[in-house]
């Protein structure tokens, strides 16, 4: 394993693998890894011939200069974790100036309304920074598969989007949600719950099951009523949002149509942290 700072020098250790047609896969990550950044890794590593995964806390995704400050960032500890996985793997940890060429700003995009709802609604601007620096890795590395995990859904339709409208000769690769014991999904962020709270968040996943339950029998206003009453009897929770979309385009469930994907995504804050997390319905 070898830990990157540089462009030129990432693109020089792969041009061997590009040369001679080898599969490049990439996993973008912000750091503070846990086991489910760890299992798409493994998935990289099995399907490619080398991995690059990208450690870089993206300053231009972040509407709240706060939650930026808090972000965890365990560079060493990452690079550890990564040590402890088997394959040709490569880390690349570029500073905020080497990324963006000196210019951190964001472009604007345009995503066809799927940057318009939920996340979108809640976190102004949150995914031209993602996609800014999703293209910026993109043209770096120049991978034929990128994984993502289905935890933060929204953002790998958007991906995906950007992927087609740029015409891009890549893959993207979606793995499962990676959740704790008490199904909370796998987040960064979770370090940052106190103990008590960490356990209690159980409930956002218990929520999004019974939301599936539900779906079979009940319409979508009922139970997203019921989901919302449901966290005002708890306070230790505080609901953003519950909506249930269509999965391709995100468009919020109005009546159920025949041979459409639906599921069901939520966003909780717990002491003081955002958490996200979806769920497949049918």
């Amino acid at each position: 394993m070898e830990v990157i700072r540089y462009k030129k020098q990432l693109q020089d250790a792969i041009h061997s693998y590009r040369r001679d047609k080898k599969a490049i896969g990439l996993v973008p990550t912000m750091g503070a890894l846990h086991q489910g950044h760890l299992s798409l890794v493994r998935s990289a590593l099995e399907e490619n011939a080398v991995t690059v995964v990208s450690i870089f806390v993206n300053p231009t995704q972040f509407d709240n200069p706060e939650d930026l400050e808090n972000y965890p960032k365990t560079l060493e500890r990452d690079v550890q974790l990564l040590e402890s996985l088997s394959g040709n793997l490569l880390v690349f940890t570029p500073s905020k100036s080497e990324i963006y060429n000196g210019n951190i700003t964001s472009l604007s995009y345009y995503f066809d309304g799927l940057d318009k709802v939920m996340e979108g609604t809640f976190r102004k601007d949150h995914f031209n920074g993602v996609a800014t620096i999703v293209e910026l890795l993109f043209k770096t590395v120049a991978p034929n598969k990128a994984y993502f995990g289905e935890k933060d859904f929204q953002q790998l339709q958007i991906v995906r989007k950007l992927v087609q409208q740029q015409a891009l000769p890549i893959t993207i690769i979606a793995c499962p949600i990676d959740r704790e014991s008490n199904g909370l999904a796998r987040s960064s962020r979770n370090e940052r719950l106190s103990k008590s709270t960490r356990a209690e968040a159980g409930l956002i996943f218990s929520t999004l099951q019974t939301a599936k339950d539900k779906f079979g029998t009940e319409n979508a206003n009922d139970i997203k009523e019921w989901a919302i009453s449901s966290f005002k009897r708890n306070s230790t929770f505080e609901l953003e949002y519950f909506e249930i979309a269509d999965e391709e385009t995100l468009t919020p469930l109005k009546e159920k149509q025949k041979n459409i994907k639906y599921r069901a995504f939520i966003a909780v804050y717990a002491d003081g942290v955002r958490l996200i997390d979806n769920i497949a319905l049918n």
